[in-house]
Parts: C-alpha cells; structure tokens; sequence
C-alpha cells in the first residue's frame, strides 16, 4: 500500500482510489493485507481520553481558594486544639467537595461516548466474498456495502450508489438527508457539500452504495472532533474566576491584619500566647466560613428552579454562568424551529396560497389572504394529491406526537394533504400504485403510476411526479389553470414565484401529472421526457418555533446577542433568522463557513463580532468563532445536538445539548441539557441565572458586613489591650450556624419584574464592586459600633457580676444578631414591597416564608446558644435575664435608618443600572 499523505478523497477520481490504497475495487482486501493494516492504522475505534481517578476527581473538589481558607481556619484550631471547632469547619468544605464531586461526575465522559457513536457492523468485501463484520475491524481500503437503516461505519469514498441518502444532521447540522452523488468535487468543498462522502456515525436512511473505506478510528471526522476535544481548555467560570480573585485579597488582607495585631502587641510587651490567639481569633473572625455552603445552596436551588423550566444543570457553576451570558450561539434545526419541514405555500392555476400550522399536526388551514379555503379548486387537489401519492414516507405516531418514516421533505407532503381532509392510506388504497421511479439524483424526479380507473374511468392510468423545478419545466410545455382547464405554461411566472419563495428560505418543489394509456402498468423515464402537465409548486421550511421568536427579542431586549451557527444552508438560515428577529442594531449578517475560511484572521474576527448567521460551517470553524467571541471578552452560551457540536459545547462557558433530539456526545460535552430542546427553556434559564447571581450578591451583601463588624472589633481591642468583645469559638457560631441559617433564605428570593431589561454584568466585574462595596463597609462599620459599644456598656454596668465578660460577650452577640434581621429584610425583596407599602403603592408582599422561617430559626438558635447550660459551657457564654434581653432590642431602632440610608445611597438589587 502506497503511503497516504491526503486527508479527503473527494477529489481523487475513482481509477486512483484502488492504486493509493492497494485494494482491487471489485474484490476488495486479502486477509493477509488486512492483517498487516491491523498493524499500521489499528483497530476502527476511538481511545477513550484516560480519565483521572474516581479518588483524584474528588480530592480536585478541595481545589478552589475559598475551601483553602476553610481548610487553613480548621488546620487552625484543631493546632490550638481546638478539635470541635476544626471538625465543624472540615465539615463544611467536606459537605461543599461531596456536592461538587456529584455534581460532575459524568463531565468527561465525552469521548467515550463519541467511541460509541460509531460502534456497529459492517458489511464488507473481501476476496470477493460479502461478510457481516463488527465496524472495528475496519481497516483503511475495505470495500463496504451501506444499506437504508445502516450507520455508516467508517469515512467512506462512495464509488457506487443506487438513490442513496445519508442523514448527516449529528456531524453538519443539514436538516434533512443528503442525496449522494458520484461527481468528482472541487478541494475546497465545504464538509456538508461533499456528496460524494459518507462518513462515520451518520446514518443511511434511503438506498443503497458501494464505497471504499478512506479514514478509521481517529483519522475519521469524528475521530477529529474527538481530538479538538481533547485539546480543547476548561475554561473558569464567571463566578469561578471572581470567587477565586475575591478569596486571594481577603487571604492577603487577612494574613496582613493578624501579622500586624500580632507585631503590634509583641511590641508593645503582651503576652506572645495572649497575642496569637488575638490573631488566631482576627484570622477566624474574617473567613466567611458560611459563604461556601451559601453559595453552593443558592446555585443548587437554582439547579431546581431552571428544572423546573426544562433546563437540566450538570455543573453548578453553570447556574450562574449562564446569568452572566453576553452572546448565545444556537443552533438552527430543532432549537430555533421545530425541527419538522412544513409546507407554508402553494402555487397553483397562477394563485397563491398560504398554510397555516407547523410540524406534523395535522392542524392548520389553507387560505388566500384571509380565506380559508374548504372547496378545493381541481388543481388544488391535484397539487396536493401529487404530494400524498408520489411519496415513499409515512406519518406514525408516537407518544404525543408524529414521527416521518422517511424523507422529511415527503412527511411534509403528507402532513398538508390531511389538512385538506386527505388521508394517505385511504388514497393509496383508492388510487393503488402500479409502478414508481425512485428519486435519482441525475433525474431530480420522483415518479408513480396509479390505477384510477374506479373512481375516473376517463383516465383510468395516471402518473404523477414531483421534483425539481428545473427538471420538472423542461418535460413540462402545458400547465393546468385553476379549475383543471389545460393552458400554455407561464415559465416566467413560474420561475419568478420560485424565486419569490427561495428568498423566504423557503425548499420548492414541484408537481406534475400525465395521463398515460389504459393497459399501461410500468413507467420508465421515457415516458417522462415530454407531455408532462405542470400542477403547481410547493414551498417548504422547518419553521422557527413561536416561543422561540419571543425569547430571541427577550434576550436582545436583555442585552444579550443571539448568533445562528448551523450547517444548514445559509438562505435557509437567513430567512429563518429574518423571522426569529436575529440581528445586531438592527442589521442581519450572514456569512458561510467556505468565506469565513478564506478571510484574513482580523477579518475573521470583525465577521464573527458583525455577523448574526452563520451558516455551512465546519466543527472546527464553530470552535473558532467561539474562541475569537471569547477572546473579545464575550461570556458565551453556545447550543448544539450533534456529534460536530460537542467541541464548541466543551469550549463554551456554557454548552447547552439538546435532551431529546441530541447525540449522546453533545450531553457529555455540555454544562446544562434541554429537555425540550427549545429556545424559549434558554432564555428562562438565562433569567433564572440572573435571578441567582442577584440572590448571591444578597447573600455576599449580608454575610461580610458581619466578618467586618467582628474584625475591625477584634483588631481595634487587640490594638487597646482590651478584651476581646467576642471570643474566636463564638465567631465561629456567628459565621456558620446564625449567618447560615439567615442567608439562605435570601437563595429563594423571586425573581424581580425588571431581570430582563438590564444589559448583562460586566464579566470582568470583581465580585465586590461598586455599590455593593460601599454597602459592606458601611454595614461594617455600624456592626462594628454595635458590638464594641455593647460590650464595653455591659462590661462597665455588670462590673459587680461574677461573669461579666461572658454577659457582656453575649449580650453584644446577641445585640448583633437581632440588628440583623432588621438588615436581612432591608436586602430582599420583602423590604422593598415594605418599603412600596409605606408609600401608598398597591403591592404585594408576596412569598415571605423563607424569610420568616429563616427570622424565627435564628432567633431560636440564640435562644439556644445563651439560655443552655451546656452552650454557655461550650461557648463560654451566659443566661440573660428579660431585662438583659430589652436591651440587646435597642439596636433594632438605629438599624432602621442605617438600612434605609444604605439602601437609598447604595441599592441591595446590584443591577449594572442602578450602579450607573
């Protein structure tokens, strides 16, 4: 075998074929040759990537810079001794590692499920002699045999076909099956137009072909695929990059704050144990300890609520990722439109008409203009008669809904004549076919012979036949008006209604009849040649989903762009764009993936920003525009179904695979399924993940202000000499158990009215920013005031108590935790319908339960925390008497103003307006 240095075969006509692979065409290999094959190219199977160990995956769960400061905190105490507090805080991160190990276990189970996409047998010839062989024992020059119902085993040049198609819709995105042809191609012809290919995991759904296997295992376009995946880079998410930025300062700032307390005191002569357990307690009392377990709470209630919307989340952080998406990339068939061709108008007797309805429903109507039309004109019926009997489809029904047995273009046919009242079981039995010419690409015609003698006996024989337009004009001198009358055929008018549909991306095709002799009982395409009367036309498309349509304007009114990338053909695609509303300040781009090729790469990149569709692309070109929109800082969401998607879906900060009509490697590639696999179920999942990241800014906005208050109050009196106001262990309580059991409450926040009119965030926005900064240190520093002033007042009024410092420690806690509740309820959305109430507006407070149960938790938990004996024990705290208790409420009152002042100066809802 003479070495193989090309990578296609499209263009290398069939005589060279058997010298560069050394296989005789007609007897195909020796098992000798195939033996020393085994050797060079392998088996016909995709390596599946080596995973990492089940134990190494969960141990990588401990990597994020938040659980280091948790690990650091636990590391900590249990060197001090303290054991229940380290075993507490190791608990958290444990809990936070277990989710996170859940939640992505199956993530990289992508190229294993690409090795099955091409599991199947063969049939093969070697010798001469025609065997049933498993699809891995393949080798470069096979001959193989593929039959309707096959999945192609391997790339495959075809050398012989018989009316052969291939739907190829997993690895190009081309909506209906690709007719083959055995024409010599141009080099650079595009994957989706190289009909003289057929190639690995695509399925054979109509004739039969001969072909000579060029590319097994990794050479093949899905082998390909599966390498780009491979190389392809886990990029962080959003959320991800901002907590690991956010938890490096504070690490910094923390180490910084207890260096220096401990530095300062040491200088000044205090005890070096005093001091390092000041710096112990600063270090604890600034770790959000609780904000790890918030955040994964937030983003798995989130998980529930994008269920809930038909979006299935398989990694948390994609919950809010998609929230922060600035660019979507959809895919066309079955996302954007139902994935099912229909016929939206007829041309017949020089009229027009319009169908109503979508898919294979068997719902809609005929009209013109607003007429629906009930008494069909002769040749009306006749179009539509056509269609229903010049057809080798069928329509079943299963679960809910219609599936084609066939040709789509064919269950289209179907589907228009039932809304005729037309039934294609009844017709075929009424009008039985005696003969039929199978569509052939070199004819562009499908043709039937009927016997319709019992029901016109004036034309007991008639032929009908459907095909391109082109092909159907040139047999074609006479054409049938309206009423079934023969007139001179109107070509001009014909092509120029043509034209007008293929501008709507519109698929016409076009019917014919004849009236053949009484005895005949076969047809041959001679008797096609000539004397064909023209019928009329009929113009089809998959068309755009009407919720679809709504969510395409909700995410543009959003501020979010939506690109069409589909390898179907790009006037299809434009048009379909044209009704989804897809464009960018109003003006709608397209470009094909041959031009995109061909450009310079700072063209390739202004086309990528410009366009709005892209059409006939390659799978590494979908790669490419993802990167180049990721490279101008877009945060992109990127859709798909199909084998050729996966690499782009892996690359994406968030791919989106389809539930019910994708390919198993696209779900393993991606970060969230659509169980609907509908447009609309993107953007309800873009709202919810806004709706979340706004919870987790709450949360952020209510949980630091006390790390601060606490901080500053341990730094200060570490600074003065003075004891600590809080002990290090009572820190802990207030960080994990209160913080906790108050901030979760805020996870459940509704969505507010305006989600969807903000422009998305600023990806490179840190996590505290703006207002929300503002708003921490504010809070901070009240807390602050509020703790150190209640501890420094209970500690001079009970001077005379035997536990002084624990009643002015507990008090000052106490006191603290009751001004927060008035806090917790200034940032949700229960104070601001508060607030509206107090202002006269008619408006509801809506679901507070998750608020009112987060109050009455946390008040009962600090019942608990100072009125048992066992945790004044534990936390070497005290009983408050009732009077003890009034006086820990007086905060509440300065709260409010503060709250107010907060909220007027500093908004809690962190909208990228407000901030403005």
């Amino acid at each position: 075998m003479s070495s193989i240095t090309k990578n296609t075969y499209h263009d290398v006509p069939d005589h060279e074929l058997g010298t560069i692979f050394a296989t005789d065409l007609e007897q195909g290999l020796t098992p000798e040759e195939v033996a020393n094959r085994y050797g060079t190219y392998g088996y016909n199977e995709l390596e599946a990537k080596a995973g990492k160990p089940q134990w190494l995956k969960f141990i990588l769960q401990f990597n994020q810079p938040l659980l280091y400061i948790l690990i650091i905190a636990g590391t900590i105490k249990a060197f001090l001794g303290s054991w229940t507090n380290a075993w507490v805080i190791w608990g958290v991160t444990l809990i936070n590692a277990i989710i996170g190990y859940v939640q992505e276990a199956k993530a990289e189970g992508a190229i294993n499920s690409l090795s099955k996409s091409i599991t199947t047998e063969a049939t093969v010839f070697r010798e001469g002699q025609k065997i049933r062989l498993p699809s891995k024992d393949l080798v470069p020059g096979d001959l193989v045999q593929l039959m309707s119902g096959d999945k192609v085993p391997a790339d495959v040049r075809l050398l012989d076909i018989r009316n052969l198609q291939v739907d190829e819709s997993a690895l190009t995105g081309e909506s209906v099956p690709v007719q083959k042809n055995l024409q010599i191609l141009p080099s650079d012809t595009p994957l989706a137009d190289r009909i003289n290919m057929a190639y690995a995991g695509t399925f054979v759904t109509f004739g039969q072909g001969t072909g000579l296997v060029v590319a097994t295992a990794k050479d093949t376009e899905v082998g390909k695929i599966s390498q780009s995946m491979d190389k392809s880079v886990n990029l962080m998410t959003p959320l991800t990059r901002k907590f690991a930025e956010f938890s490096r300062v504070l690490l910094y700032i923390i180490l910084a704050l207890a260096s220096f307390t401990f530095f300062v005191g040491i200088g000044r002569g205090e005890p070096p144990e005093e001091m390092f357990e000041a710096a112990v307690a600063l270090a604890v009392s600034a770790i959000p300890e609780g904000l790890p377990a918030v955040v994964t709470i937030t983003l798995a209630i989130g998980v529930n609520r994008m269920a809930a919307r038909n979006a299935i989340v398989r990694k948390l952080p994609a919950v809010e990722t998609l929230g922060g998406a600035t660019v979507i990339c959809s895919d066309k068939t079955g996302t954007l439109t139902e994935n099912q061709m229909t016929v939206q108008e007829i041309y017949v007797g020089q009229e027009n008409y319009e169908v109503t309805g979508g898919g294979y429903s068997s719902k809609g109507e005929i009209q013109r203009g607003e007429e629906i039309i009930k008494d069909l004109p002769f040749a009306l019926q006749e179009c539509l008669m056509c269609g229903l009997l010049c057809n080798d489809s069928q329509l079943k029904r299963k679960d809910k809904y219609k599936i084609v047995m066939g040709d789509p273009t064919e269950g289209a046919l179907i589907t228009v004549a039932s809304k005729a009242g037309y039934s294609q079981s009844h017709f075929n039995n009424t009008f039985s076919r005696l003969d039929s010419i199978p569509f052939e690409s070199d004819y562009q015609y499908m043709a039937t012979l009927h016997d319709t003698s019992e029901h016109h006996p004036d034309t007991p024989r008639v032929i009908y036949v459907k095909g391109s337009v082109e092909k159907m004009l040139e047999r074609c001198t006479q054409a049938y008006d309206l009423e079934g009358r023969i007139v001179d055929l109107d070509r001009t008018a014909i092509l120029e209604q043509v034209e007008v549909m293929a501008s709507k991306g519109l698929r016409v095709l076009a019917f014919a009849r004849k009236v053949a002799p009484d005895h005949q009982h076969s047809i041959d395409h001679d008797d096609l040649e000539k004397d064909l009367i023209f019928i009329g036309l009929q113009g089809m498309i998959d068309p755009p989903r009407a919720e679809a349509i709504a969510a395409v304007h909700a995410c543009q009114d959003a501020g979010i762009q939506v690109k069409m990338i589909t390898g179907d053909h790009i006037a299809t695609a434009t048009a379909i764009a044209h009704r989804l509303g897809i464009n960018k300040n109003g003006n709608l781009l397209s470009f094909e993936g041959k031009q995109i090729s061909k450009m310079e790469p700072h063209e390739q990149e202004q086309a990528v920003i410009d366009g709005s569709v892209f059409a006939r692309v390659a799978p590494e070109q979908k790669l490419q525009l993802v990167e180049i929109l990721q490279s101008q800082g877009d945060v992109v969401a990127m859709t798909g179904d199909g084998v050729n998607d996966a690499p782009a879906l892996k690359q994406a900060q968030i791919g989106i695979a389809m539930g019910k009509a994708g390919t198993d490697v696209a779900r393993e590639s991606s970060d969230m399924l659509l169980t609907d696999d509908n447009f609309a179920s993107i953007e309800a999942a873009v709202e919810e993940g806004r709706t979340v990241y706004q919870n987790l800014k709450k949360a952020i906005a209510f949980l630091l202000p006390v790390n601060g208050g606490e901080s500053m109050t341990i730094l200060i009196s570490a600074l003065l000499a003075r004891d600590l106001p809080i002990l290090s262990l009572q820190v802990l309580w207030l960080n994990m158990i209160n913080s906790v059991t108050m901030t979760v409450p805020l996870a459940f926040e509704p969505k507010s009215p305006d989600t969807m009119k903000r422009p998305p965030r600023d990806p490179n926005e840190g996590l505290l920013s703006g207002n929300l900064l503002k708003r921490v240190l504010a809070i901070s520093a009240f807390n602050w005031i509020l703790i150190f002033g209640m501890f420094e007042w209970a500690l001079d009024f009970y001077s005379d108590a035997d536990n002084t410092l624990a009643i002015a420690r507990t008090m000052s806690i106490q006191a603290l935790v009751l001004a927060r509740i008035i806090y917790l309820i200034s940032v949700s959305e229960l104070g601001n319908s508060l607030i509206a109430k107090l202002k006269g507006q008619d408006i509801s407070l809506g679901n507070v339960s998750a608020i009112s149960y987060g109050i009455i938790g946390a008040v009962a938990l600090q019942i608990v925390f100072s009125q048992v004996p066992f945790m004044n024990t534990l936390f070497r705290t005290a009983p408050l008497s009732i009077n003890q208790w009034l006086i820990c409420l007086i905060p509440l009152l300065p709260m409010i103003p503060v709250a107010l002042l907060v909220n007027k100066f500093y908004p809690p809802h962190f909208s990228p307006l407000e901030e403005e």
